[in-house]
């Protein structure tokens, strides 16, 4: 059996349907019209079932081009900022999103394949094995694929956690629907969960489909990109980390001030990471640069979604002196909060490193932001004010700074050269290392555990270990900093900060950037500057629930503030 790689374009399918069963994109509470002899042609079928199931992965959200035109969702937060004025994702910074122009509504796309998830579970057991169990020749094949129906159905029913968690985490607590809707069901009535009704049935069924997956991927490497069991559990560390949060803890008090904790909550958390860890599977990889350029089978990523060879985000992202667009800017903010290689913080008022501010720096940081004077397709990028990637030319970047991570050095932007596909990490293992530490230091501070976890993330990138004696509060600190850092562009920062109920002072805060001047022909000179300030209010913490919906949820409130 065959099975294909996850990509971002799989197989021409609709990411909203299948491409032999269609289904709508509207809403949740647009009701399946197909007919019966569709999805009986569908689901009798053991190859279209394999393509359906496929269909449904294509349903989850890009991550390198988020909010089109190569909008990562990073630049919503205070680690970029978009170069392209008109993207939809500066929105998110001016504060001009409301119910009805939201840049990162996913309502309906996260209900849909939560639809054909809930499709696939109560149909895929119709494939229709007959030729091999009635041919004594092929019983070993007949167990396969009813092995493989089995694993299937466990992948779809991760795939449901999944978009629900998606959703939890935008919108708050969301209509739990487990079956198909029927076109004649008045579903006008639903009444919303609670928080903890929602993160129980989130984790139910990533225990249900741990239990199922296996460790590696069912038959052999081309099923690489599908659904393990470490994807499940790592999908429930996830999730218990973020219901232990204070956001969580009492979801419509968004006032930083109040700050609840639940001891027994962030042991879950723990005990959930721990589970991962402890499967074995999973190693962090020697090199951080390896990981971001197209290295998909990387004994670090647990789950991943891969994308054809293209030039897209090379094209978007490249210095503009080698053919690119300025794309996502990493902000000085983001910069600074990078540590000097021995352990201690940067800091513009050491006049050494103000001077010279990418000098013995966490090794990080040249993997993630090309800086000026940084070396690129072997010849120098020239960032400052008059320079070929500098300020005032078009397309340049707006903070001083282009983005590194994820993109192929090697590719021609203009030939389309050297084309690579690229790999998005949705779960890797330093991840799961974090959310470890976080948790233990919330519901057993002192563990020697946390400093570990945290010190095996910081070993790979040559970064000393933590200071011994840290308090509970100065650990909280600097597992918040190693977050931020190693999972920087990776879709982590604009959910964390507001877990932690600390966007006020993150998403808006001054975004800042450095200008940089020449003075000869060798000195430079860095001065961080504001690029904008940015906007954040209370009820930001939560989306506002698309009003379309609200108008078939008589019996809902908007979420507060909206």
């Amino acid at each position: 059996m065959q099975r294909t790689f996850i990509y971002n374009i799989l197989l021409g399918i609709c990411l909203c349907a299948s491409s032999v069963f269609c289904c709508s994109c509207n809403s949740y509470l647009d009701r399946e019209i197909d007919s019966y002899i569709n999805k009986n042609m569908t689901f009798s079928s053991y190859e279209r079932t394999n393509q359906y199931l496929v269909s449904i992965y294509a349903i989850i959200p890009d991550g390198l081009d988020r909010m089109g035109s190569g909008g990562m969702f990073d630049a919503a937060t205070d680690d970029a900022e978009q170069a392209l004025e008109t993207s939809n994702v500066q929105k998110f910074n001016t504060g001009s999103w409301n119910a009805v122009s939201n840049p990162d509504d996913m309502w309906n796309r996260l209900y849909s394949g939560i639809r054909m998830a809930n499709e696939f579970l109560e149909n895929a057991d119709g494939v229709n094995l007959d030729t091999y169990k009635n041919d004594p020749s092929n019983q070993t094949e007949y167990q396969n694929r009813l092995k493989d129906i089995r694993i299937w159905k466990a992948e779809a029913q991760f795939l449901r956690a999944y978009f629900y968690f998606e959703l939890l985490k935008r919108y708050g607590p969301v209509p739990i629907i487990t079956t198909p809707l029927s076109i004649n069901g008045d579903y006008g009535n639903t009444e919303r969960p609670s928080m903890e009704e929602c993160v129980d049935f989130i984790s139910k069924d990533c225990d249900e489909a741990a239990s199922i997956l296996e460790i590696t991927p069912w038959r052999d490497n081309t099923a690489l990109g599908h659904a393990t069991k470490g994807a499940a559990l790592a999908l429930k560390s996830r999730l218990l980390l973020y219901a232990a949060s204070p956001l969580y803890q009492d979801w419509t008090n968004t006032s930083e001030e109040s700050l609840p904790s639940n001891i027994a909550k962030w042991t879950e958390a723990a005990a959930a990471a721990k589970a991962v860890i402890d499967l074995g599977q999973y190693s962090l990889t020697p090199f951080y640069t390896d990981l971001f350029t197209n290295n998909f089978q990387s004994s670090e990523f647990i789950f991943m979604k891969r994308y054809s060879a293209n030039t897209s985000l090379e094209s978007y992202n490249f210095p503009i002196s080698f053919g690119g667009q300025g794309g996502t800017n990493p902000s000085q903010n983001l910069v600074d909060a990078y540590e000097m290689n021995d352990g201690t913080t940067f800091s513009w008022d050491n006049a050494s490193q103000a001077a010279n501010p990418y000098k013995d720096r966490d090794a990080r940081l040249n993997a993630t932001v090309i800086v000026n004077g940084s070396q690129w397709k072997q010849n120098t990028v020239d960032i400052w004010t008059g320079g070929k990637d500098g300020a005032y030319t078009t397309n340049a970047t707006k903070t001083g700074y282009y983005l590194k991570k994820f993109s192929n050095e090697s590719v021609n932007i203009l030939t389309g050269g050297g084309a690579l596909g690229h790999t998005w990490p949705i779960f890797r293992l330093a991840e799961i290392y974090l959310n470890y530490a976080e948790a233990l230091n919330e519901s057993a501070p002192g563990n020697p555990d946390i400093a570990e976890y945290v010190n095996n993330v910081r070993a790979r990138a040559d970064q000393p270990d933590l200071p011994e004696g840290l308090t509970q509060e100065q650990m909280r600190e600097r597992i918040r900093r190693e977050r931020r850092i190693e999972l920087a562009f990776e879709e982590h920062r604009a959910w964390d900060v507001r877990r932690w109920k600390i966007a006020s002072s993150t998403l808006g805060t001054v975004l800042r950037g450095v200008n940089i001047t020449k003075e000869g022909d060798v000195a430079v000179r860095y001065l961080p500057y504001t690029v904008e300030q940015r906007t954040f209010l209370p009820k930001m913490y939560w989306y506002p629930i698309p009003q379309s919906e609200l108008l078939k949820l008589p019996s809902w409130k908007q979420n507060p503030g909206w």
